[in-house]
C-alpha cells in the first residue's frame, strides 16, 4: 500500500496522487465509464465489464490488504480524473512481480498524470520487493510506448490482431516487461 500522497503542478494545474479509499468507489465507477468511451487504447467499449460501487469498494479493500498491489488516483480539486492498479499475486513462482495498468480521463491527458501514475508505481515496486512489472499497451499507442520504454520497459512480445477497432481493422498488442536487477 502506497500511503502518502504526492502533489506535482503540471502547466498551472496541481494534483495529487495518493491510495484509493473505499470513499472513491462511487466517483471511479463513474469515472472508469466514461475513460472506456473516451478511447480505443484499452480492453472495454463503454459500458463492458462495467464494475459498479459495490465492486469498486471490494477491489479497494483487496488492493489495500493485499502486499502486492497498488490502487491510485489522481485528483484534481477533488475530482478523481485518473488511476492506476498494481495486481500481484500469491502464487510464488509469480511472486515477484506485478501487472500495471493505468487510465485518465480525456480532458486531462497532456498534464503527465499517466506518467507520475506510472513513476509513483515503479518506486513503490522498487520499494515492495517487486522485481518485474508488465502491462500491454495497443501498438498504436505510441505516446505510451514511448513513455514506457523510457522507464525501461522493454517489448516481451506482440498479441497479433486481437483487438478490432471501430475502424473495423485489426490491432495489435504489445506486451511489455521492466525487470529490477
Amino acid at each position: 500500500m502506497f500511503s502518502q500522497k504526492e502533489v506535482f503542478n503540471v502547466k498551472g494545474i496541481q494534483y495529487i496522487i495518493r491510495s484509493a479509499e473505499e470513499k472513491d468507489a462511487k466517483e471511479l465507477a463513474a469515472v472508469r465509464l466514461q475513460i472506456d468511451g473516451e478511447t480505443e487504447n484499452l480492453d472495454r467499449e463503454r459500458g463492458e465489464g462495467f464494475i459498479d460501487e459495490e465492486g469498486f469498494k471490494q477491489r479497494i479493500q483487496t488492493d489495500t490488504e493485499h502486499p502486492k498491489n497498488l490502487f491510485l488516483v489522481a485528483e484534481i480539486d477533488g475530482r478523481i480524473v485518473g488511476f492506476s492498479r498494481c495486481e500481484g499475486t500469491n502464487l510464488k513462482r509469480l511472486s515477484h512481480k506485478v501487472e500495471f495498468g493505468v487510465c485518465v480521463l480525456k480532458d486531462y491527458w497532456g498534464l503527465a498524470i499517466g506518467k507520475n501514475l506510472l513513476e509513483v508505481s515503479i518506486n513503490w515496486a522498487d520499494s515492495h520487493d517487486i522485481r518485474k512489472m508488465v502491462l500491454s499497451v495497443l501498438e498504436t499507442n505510441e505516446k505510451a510506448i514511448k513513455l514506457y520504454e523510457s522507464y525501461n520497459f522493454e517489448v516481451e512480445g506482440i498479441v497479433k490482431k486481437d483487438k478490432k477497432l471501430s475502424d473495423g481493422k485489426f490491432y495489435s498488442t504489445i506486451l511489455m516487461g521492466r525487470f529490477k536487477e
